[in-house]
């Protein structure tokens, strides 16, 4: 066939800034025509502004994961889709011991949830029908490795970390009853990296961070179903 309807189309929520950027970068830069998901019109023309200007294929997505109306949308926007990459995330607020658990808001953490677990859900249901009509469907969940039972890393955060071991969990669900299917799904931590979730305070680039997150999003069609991965491997969690 040849031509232009063979390019792939990644969608990445959350991409206007930091690893989702980085990982529209990543995927725009080995062919993928990218749509940057984002709830904000400013920063997500923005962004495609800068992806374009690196010379990537990009377009903008109005997508707030928190909305069925929004999300439902965004899948009607959309022709294709080969891979779609489940970024989008919050810490929810930290001040005044709301995820200490002993304190914990549970304001806080539904909050947390709805954009950290019930967005990822959300999105990947709307699209799962165009995933479908893939040849190679892929399915990216960004997770952490603070939300590892064994790992125990960063700060006690009571709210977001059991938020990521459950997209870890829902990760592994998708992957069991989608196992007789061509979709793969697996889940990515993109180690610390700096950005303004945490103040810049972290160690690695978002470069760094959206590596792993292109290689899951290109595993060969015999790769890996319902791990958790980052740059060294499997993590254990």
């Amino acid at each position: 066939m040849g031509g232009v309807n063979d390019t792939k189309t990644a969608l990445v929520t959350g991409a206007n800034k930091g690893i989702g950027l980085a990982i529209a970068h990543g995927l725009g830069s080995i062919g993928f025509t990218v749509a940057v998901g984002a709830r904000d019109e400013t920063n997500r023309e923005k962004a495609v502004e800068e992806l374009r200007g690196a010379g990537i294929d990009a377009f903008g997505v109005a997508l707030d994961v928190t909305s069925e109306h929004s999300v439902a949308a965004a899948a009607k926007a959309l022709e294709r889709l080969d891979v779609l990459v489940n970024n989008a995330g919050i810490s929810g607020q930290l001040d005044g011991g709301v995820q200490d658990p002993t304190t914990l808001d549970l304001d806080v953490v539904r909050t947390v949830l709805d954009t950290n677990v019930f967005g990822v859900v959300r999105v990947t249901n709307a699209m799962l029908p165009l995933l479908r009509r893939a040849n190679s469907p892929r399915i990216v969940n960004m997770s952490s490795n603070m939300g590892s039972l064994e790992l125990r890393t960063g700060p006690v955060l009571a709210a977001y970390a059991p938020s990521k071991s459950m997209l870890n969990s829902i990760t592994v669900q998708y992957a069991r009853a989608l196992a007789d299917t061509n979709v793969i799904v697996n889940a990515a931590c993109p180690g610390y990296v700096a950005t303004d979730f945490n103040g810049y305070a972290g160690t690695r680039t978002p470069e760094q961070g959206a590596a792993i997150a292109v290689k899951l999003a290109t595993l060969p069609d015999d790769g890996p179903r319902g791990g958790f991965f980052d740059d060294a491997g499997v993590v254990p969690w």
